[in-house]
């Protein structure tokens, strides 16, 4: 049976046909292709089914209608494929990426991360990309012949640099990379010194939009701020006042939905128009090109990103640092911090699977699998085991 590959792509996009591969070779499909089956392996895997209970900005108790991870990972797939589909890249590879782009995140969102990073800062640290690689390289355990996912080069690559080169004159930060990151690229070099494809690109700028246009939402129907306040934001105010005049008659919470679907489509318009503006001052004739262009080829125009700019500085101080979600980042913080001195201090504790992935070795190793278990948990599962082990009530 002949695969069915999708309209031809552009001369830029990945070509599933032309993959560089993966780390242990297997045996070609007969249905998919590489990147579909990348995209079915990360849809089958236990980290991805345990987004549904990690935190976005929400914890469990605030509400069922907020996002958590994995709705926030659907959000973003949506967006990338639309990018992919009217620039003529690769959507299953873009779909794919926009799934597996926060499998690494702990429970308790960033407030999480902000922990692991404290407590592992003698043992190489905590990053989240870090993670992700980790989770579809090594904790994953589905195949019985290699650990980890087996995905393909091109998958790998856009996990770990879609926000860019990681190292050289284009890499925006400048701290030593994670032990993870150097191990697995020394076995499959990832080329941490360029950009990545297209199809990453778009997957992470879908990231953007998704997230910035939710936590508008969510926001609002929390009443972290007020329909008033928002009128006068950049971008939103003027999507509510095009709602209102449209639908003078709707309650606010259609008006919200309204203005944000608005946002959202006026978001990926502009992300359109200017990359392929970009791509047309590059013209890229293969996705390396794209990789090796020097600058990011997907983005918001100038005047979207200070729009966004304005926008991202009010949710910051009037959102992720109202007094209810600092609340919820309190408790996180004594509920992560205490796991993982007490699972460090007495490994005995650890479940059986994952005391025998230390087996007494050094300090360093038992902190990475104390990190390991503690960023694989969930919200609710992080919340039972502070119970169960500190006999200490948290809210749920």
């Amino acid at each position: 049976m002949a695969l069915a590959f999708p309209a031809p792509l552009a001369p830029y996009a990945a070509n599933a046909q032309e993959t560089r591969g993966r780390l242990h070779a297997e045996e070609a499909s007969s249905v998919r292709t590489e990147f579909q089956r990348d995209r079915d392996r990360v849809i089958h895997a236990v980290a991805f089914r345990r987004l549904k209970h990690k935190t976005q900005v929400f914890i469990s108790h605030e509400g069922d209608h907020y996002r958590t991870r994995l709705t926030h990972s659907l959000e973003v797939a949506q967006i990338a494929r639309t990018l992919a589909r009217t620039l003529k890249l690769d959507e299953d590879l873009a779909e794919c990426l926009a799934l597996a782009h926060d499998l690494g995140h702990p429970p308790f969102g960033h407030t999480g991360e902000d922990v692991l990073k404290e407590c592992m800062a003698p043992f190489d640290g905590f990053d989240h990309n870090a993670q992700t690689l980790r989770i579809l390289t090594k904790l994953e355990r589905r195949h019985a012949r290699f650990d980890g996912l087996n995905l393909t080069w091109e998958t790998l690559e856009g996990v770990v640099k879609h926000n860019g080169p990681l190292i050289g004159e284009l890499a925006e930060k400048t701290e030593p990379l994670p032990a993870a990151i150097i191990e697995y690229a020394d076995a499959h070099d990832l080329w941490l010194d360029t950009f990545p494809s297209l199809e990453a690109q778009a997957a992470a700028i879908a990231d953007d939009i998704a997230y910035n246009n939710h936590d508008v939402d969510d926001g609002l129907r929390a009443g972290l701020f007020g329909f008033e306040e928002a009128r006068d934001l950049p971008l939103v105010g003027k999507a509510l006042r095009q709602a209102e005049a449209r639908f003078p008659d709707a309650p606010r919470d259609i008006l919200i939905a309204e203005a944000v679907s608005d946002l959202i489509g006026a978001m990926v318009g502009d992300v359109l128009t200017e990359t392929r503006a970009r791509l047309e001052t590059i013209s890229p004739q293969g996705s390396d090109e794209v990789r090796r262009a020097g600058v990011s080829l997907c983005g918001f125009s100038k005047s979207m990103e200070a729009d966004l700019s304005g926008l991202r500085a009010f949710l910051h101080e009037n959102m992720y640092r109202h007094f209810k979600v600092n609340r919820a980042r309190s408790q996180a913080k004594r509920i992560v911090k205490s796991l993982f001195e007490l699972f460090f201090s007495e490994p005995e504790t650890l479940p059986p699977e994952w005391r025998a992935r230390y087996e007494g070795a050094s300090d360093a190793r038992l902190a990475r699998v104390v990190c390991d278990y503690i960023a694989g948990m969930t919200d609710r599962y992080a919340m039972r085991e502070y119970r169960r082990l500190f006999g200490v009530e948290v809210q749920d």
